[in-house]
């Protein structure tokens, strides 16, 4: 049987503070158990005339204070609930959150390509405010309903066996129906839930295609899968809510035939001389009662199944294999070797039996046609993935052993596509190293050559970016990246097509940055334009995941190969003109 904790994903705090909100709503049912009791013994106290007595007025003013006791006392358990699910559940969903960032940043890059973006989103806001939802509204009083009702259940049989088992005995019948549709209800939720995904990834793609979808005339109608997406959530939701809707309706109508049950075999017995008017009347007194919790059970019940699906995909997100390794192994060096890798992207080849040397505190470059696997090599260095065959060592250790964070700490990043916050220019740099001082980030930003344009901002070094520093042109949001590497100051720099596509007068800028960010480390660069190699002490020719030739500018050329041939081509496109 699986525990609460495995049920909803939770941390061993929270799974003790479900437990503890549980108790505390069982304690707010019982407690108004209380006014239950004492409202028989009015009702007693009151119909004492019909039997040749008379009223104890002494008695009811003592009712009368038992009841406000039993108010005071519902309202503490009812604050003491409060406190221990609302407050609790949303404690536990945050943690909940955070344990799956954590998780997502230690997955290997295949998970990335294999799951949509939307779908880790969903998994980190969606499913866990399903879960925050259940951990508040649903579990706490299901189960509390749950365990108040069974014992009523219990004393009321004790009490008067027959009247207990008229009040109780619809109740299997309607449990047996919501279970029984369990399965149904679970398929059209799936559904809804697989409905929902795709519509966001939908909305996605609709907003981040925006201007293409602009630019074509494809907006409004016309633009067809988005449409169909949001429709077919609602066509989903509808048949998830009817379908669910008309299960507990009738399982209501069955367990509510019970209150006529009830007075019938009251009345019968009552007549027969069987029971009392005070059995009777608790019975219906109880009957009353107990029916709004119950019939709650079966308004909850469905939803905790619905929920349940989205805390499978949390249990099939926290069973990916994530990356792991040491962080005790020593780098005496630098230096990079791969020593007969291979790697495929879903079985497809990308690197074929790979060895090469890059040394330390040289600059190796890697060349080669669109999809030979430079970008590829770049990525097993930093361990984004592991290889499939051969190794990858830094400093003479597999960096399949080591902590990727451990490994990360030794690396640098400077990417043609470059991500930023949404936040201040200063905290974008300053996330190279988070320890750094002010004077450190203001001169990473100045060798950067980012202080002349951040000086013409609103704000300075304080101006919000936007989403991924749209605010900012591309050879300004180099920089910043440049920057960042400066700044953490890390001794193997891994260049990824930084100049790819910029205009002569950043390029040149950024070409001065990063002589001053490379400057006695160890590098390796990817570069389409050879020119701006030529000087590398190292060059690597990739063709069709091999390497195919290696050694310096002066000796590819003189071999009359596939890098002098990629040179002329290039050389001769610069004499293009329109």
């Amino acid at each position: 049987m699986m525990n609460l904790k495995e049920m909803f994903q939770l941390s061993d705090r929270g799974a003790k503070d479900l437990k503890k909100g549980i108790f505390a709503c069982t304690l707010t049912n019982l407690s108004l158990m209380l006014s239950v009791v004492i409202t028989v013994q009015i009702f007693w106290e009151v119909l004492t005339p019909l039997t040749g007595g008379a009223v104890s007025w002494s008695k009811m003013w003592m009712l009368f204070g038992a009841g406000v006791v039993a108010v005071v006392i519902h309202f503490l358990c009812c604050k003491n609930d409060y406190r221990k699910t609302y407050v609790s559940c949303y404690t536990a969903a945050e943690d909940s959150r955070i344990r799956i960032a954590e998780l997502v940043r230690k997955f290997p890059m295949s998970v990335f390509n294999n799951k949509d973006l939307t779908e880790l989103t969903t998994n980190m806001m969606g499913d866990c405010a399903s879960i925050e939802h259940s951990m508040s509204h649903i579990v706490p009083p299901l189960m509390a309903n749950a365990i108040s009702c069974t014992l009523i259940c219990i004393c009321v049989m004790f009490f008067d066996w027959r009247m207990g088992l008229s009040i109780f005995c619809t109740l299997p019948i309607s449990f047996l129906i919501i279970f029984g549709s369990r399965k149904a209800q679970e398929r059209g939720s799936q559904r809804q839930v697989k409905a929902k995904l795709k519509a966001s990834e939908e909305e996605q793609e609709y907003l981040e295609g925006i201007r293409i979808i602009k630019s074509c005339h494809l907006d409004g109608e016309r633009f067809s899968k988005l449409n169909d997406a949001l429709k077919d959530l609602k066509k989903q939701s509808i048949h998830m809510e009817l379908g669910t809707s008309v299960f507990i309706s009738i399982a209501q109508f069955v367990l509510q035939a019970g209150i006529g049950i009830t007075v019938f075999v009251g009345v019968h017995l009552l007549t027969g001389g069987s029971i009392t008017i005070l059995p009777l009347l608790l019975s219906l007194v109880i009957v009353c009662r107990m029916y709004g919790p119950i019939l709650t059970i079966l308004t909850l019940l469905p939803m905790l199944f619905h929920t349940l699906v989205s805390t499978q995909r949390m249990r099939e997100l926290a069973s990916i294999p994530v990356m792991e390794g040491r962080t005790d192994v020593p780098i005496p060096n630098h230096a990079i070797t791969f020593d007969h890798v291979s790697f495929a992207y879903n079985k497809e080849p990308v690197l074929k039996d790979v060895t090469a040397t890059i040394p330390e505190g040289k600059i190796t470059a890697l060349v080669g046609p669109s999809g030979s696997g430079k970008s590829t090599m770049s990525r097993l260095i930093a361990r984004f993935w592991d290889v499939s065959t051969g190794t990858v060592k830094v400093g003479g250790a597999d960096v399949k052993t080591l902590d990727p964070e451990y490994l990360m700490g030794t690396m640098s990043f400077v990417f043609q596509d470059v991500t930023l916050f949404n936040d201040t220019v200063w905290n974008n740099i300053k996330i190279g190293n988070l320890d750094a001082t002010d004077e450190q980030v203001l001169a990473a930003a100045k060798a950067a050559c980012c202080d002349e344009f951040v000086q013409r901002l609103p704000e300075g070094y304080n101006t919000l970016l936007g989403e991924n520093g749209s605010t900012l042109s591309g050879g300004e949001r180099q920089r910043i990246s440049i920057a960042r590497a400066l700044l953490k100051d890390a001794p193997i720099i891994l260049l990824d097509e930084a100049t790819a596509s910029l205009d002569p007068e950043n390029e040149v800028l950024i070409q001065s940055a990063i002589s001053r960010l490379i400057k006695g480390k160890t590098v390796l660069v990817i570069a389409h334009r050879l020119r701006t190699i030529a000087d590398a002490d190292q060059i690597l020719v990739l063709n069709n995941g091999e390497i195919e030739e290696s050694g310096t500018h002066a000796d590819l050329m003189a071999k009359g190969g596939l890098y002098q041939r990629l040179y002329q081509i290039q050389a001769k496109s610069q004499e293009w003109a329109v």
